[in-house]
């Protein structure tokens, strides 16, 4: 069975920051050995993602009406939106269905919740108020266990077993924090829809998920979604990965989907290339000159995360966001920063 999905993939309007970096020399010679070139294959094929968190994250916080006044449990005890739920009662928990089995089903007794906020581990005393118009005890919070959406895939790494995709990390779409990944499927998917791009709007694809599994996801990391891959997409090819420093101003191509066609490579223009990378993702900034996809999306659109970036015939980088008050610019992560990333995860 097919499911339609909406793009979770978040883009984010964003103020160009230049970076300046100094390096001293000694006056003398210097050898400089090269390394081999690493080959991937390029796919640039649209995919969908069913990602299941490590810990229940919270959503949301809501006060309840008691016969005397309105309480917020959770925030009277000190959880915060954004918080992974790790145990409760000592007891681990890694469903949203088991936070809410436990907290609703009592007495008005308090509960000692674990949590997890910004890599630190923390202790709260959660006792739920009892609601008048439900008749019952309420914790106060919204919880969520997994998200899904689609986005594009980078590149294959036979020497690895893994692939690498959206170039970026994914955030839950109501806390924008990172969803630590317990578990998850890579899946094939088709465009049905394209909501086009214009400024200070962003665009988006809508697919269906099919049932064809690509892989199981392995690692969400600021750089992008990894994983160990069961199938190689038909239109994928063999290409060299660039250095950093071999990525320069000029012309280039993306490889991307956005119809129901095979992915397709489009004109584009590298204007800046920043070698000092930022946690941003934001090495290349880039903008589509080709008018066939200008007419299609109306420049970069939600979906198009991950989509390999190509400059003389060597994989340059990944499209990571938009530029939503021009979405025919945007930003790209370096590939060799990927492809360190993966080699890492496949450790």
């Amino acid at each position: 069975m097919r499911t339609f999905i909406r793009l979770f993939d978040i883009f984010l309007a964003v103020v160009c920051v230049f970076y300046f970096c100094a390096a001293g020399f000694r006056a003398e010679s210097i050898s400089v050995s090269s390394r081999p070139e690493r080959q991937v294959y390029v796919s640039g094929e649209i995919f969908g993602i069913k990602l299941y968190t490590n810990g229940v994250i919270v959503v949301g916080t809501q006060a309840v009406d008691t016969a005397e006044q309105r309480i917020n449990p959770a925030a009277r005890a000190g959880i915060e939106v954004g918080d992974i739920i790790i145990s409760i009662n000592n007891i681990d928990v890694f469903s949203s269905n088991e936070v809410s089995s436990v907290l609703n089903d009592n007495n008005g007794e308090a509960y000692k919740i674990k949590i997890k906020r910004n890599e630190r581990y923390k202790t709260f005393i959660l006792t739920p108020a009892y609601s008048e118009r439900e008749g019952c005890y309420k914790a106060g919070m919204w919880v969520r266990d997994s998200t899904a959406g689609i986005g594009t895939i980078t590149y294959y790494d036979k020497k690895s077993g893994n692939f690498a995709s959206l170039g970026h990390q994914v955030n839950d779409v109501d806390t924008n924090e990172l969803m630590p990944l317990l578990d998850g499927e890579a899946v094939s998917a088709k465009v049905t829809k394209i909501q086009k791009a214009r400024a200070g709007t962003t665009g988006m694809l809508s697919c269906d998920f099919e049932e064809c599994s690509i892989g199981r996801l392995l690692e969400n990391t600021q750089t992008g979604l990894y994983g160990a891959y069961s199938n190689i997409g038909e239109s994928a090819y063999p290409i060299n990965v660039a250095s950093k420093r071999e990525v320069k101003q000029g012309k280039a191509q993306i490889l991307t989907t956005v119809d129901e066609d095979k992915p397709k490579l489009y004109d584009i223009e590298i204007i800046r290339v920043k070698l000092k990378s930022s946690r941003e993702q934001k090495d290349i900034v880039f903008r589509i000159t080709d008018k066939e996809l200008l007419e299609k999306t109306g420049g970069i659109i939600q979906g198009m995360s991950g989509s390999p970036v190509i400059q003389n015939n060597k994989l340059v980088g990944a499209v990571t966001h938009v530029i939503v008050s021009n979405p025919k610019k945007g930003y790209a992560v370096f590939a060799q920063t990927m492809l360190e990333e993966s080699d890492s995860v496949a450790k």
